[in-house]
């Protein structure tokens, strides 16, 4: 039987629906707060997860994860809260600086973000000292609840492999495609969750099979993947 090529949407759409069914929803991002998530989005720049987890908790330990108290707190003394993440220094410089803005803009609350229009709002976070557009992306989705789609490393990695879009295509141009495409018939959830779920699984896969050295044996794409087909075409 003939198979019918996929559009390029068609392709984000399925893919969507496998990984979902392969690994269920991945209730992500993992905080017990909006500014919590916000501090996360930061730490975790060349950074591994586990370590933004020690920083968190350490930060939590010592009472100091609010905006308020995060300004309040010295520069070397918040480094050192943060030193698992490396890079600690310059993270603590850029925590302050989105704290500043929550405190000089939202009262300190988060919450208040939501009543900003996206455009508006992202053009306010891309200011703040150590904020670009990936980590501005995941606090308007995650904390602000916008429907916009985070484009990262795996992200990118996925697209180069399936051909989703072209690999070459700016930032601005790959969330715009996942986004249009990801929300349309694929959830009975709004685009903001239907956005956050499908990064987190994208997330979740290139951990488990489409890693840097991809195993294609283990991935639910692969006959959908130019990689994997390779991979299954192989001799032995």
């Amino acid at each position: 039987m003939l198979k019918i090529p996929m559009s390029p949407e068609q392709l984000i759409q399925e893919t969507y629906g496998r990984l979902l069914a392969a690994y269920g929803p991945q209730g992500w991002w993992p905080a017990e707060t909006a500014f919590e998530m916000m501090v996360g989005a930061v730490l975790t720049q060349a950074c591994n997860w586990v370590n933004v987890e020690k920083a968190i908790a350490g930060l939590k330990s010592a009472d100091v994860l609010s905006p308020a108290r995060i300004l309040a707190r010295p520069e070397p003394e918040l480094a050192a809260l943060i030193r698992p993440t490396g890079y600690y220094n310059a993270k603590a410089r850029k925590l302050k600086a989105l704290a500043g803005l929550l405190v000089a803009h939202f009262e300190g609350d988060p919450g208040n973000m939501a009543a900003v229009p996206t455009a508006r709002l992202r053009k306010m976070l891309l200011t703040v000292h150590g904020v670009g557009e990936e980590t501005a992306d995941d606090i308007l989705l995650y904390a602000a609840g916008k429907a916009v789609f985070v484009i990262d490393a795996y992200t990118r990695r996925l697209v180069g492999r399936m051909g989703m879009a072209d690999d070459k295509a700016s930032y601005g141009e790959l969330s715009a495609k996942f986004a249009n495409a990801s929300f349309r018939q694929v959830s009975d959830t709004g685009p903001a969750e239907v956005m956050g779920e499908y990064h987190a699984l994208i997330v979740r896969h290139a951990k488990e099979a489409c890693r840097k050295v991809p195993i294609c044996g283990r991935c639910v794409l692969s006959d959908l993947c130019p990689t994997g087909i390779a991979a299954r075409a192989a001799p032995g």
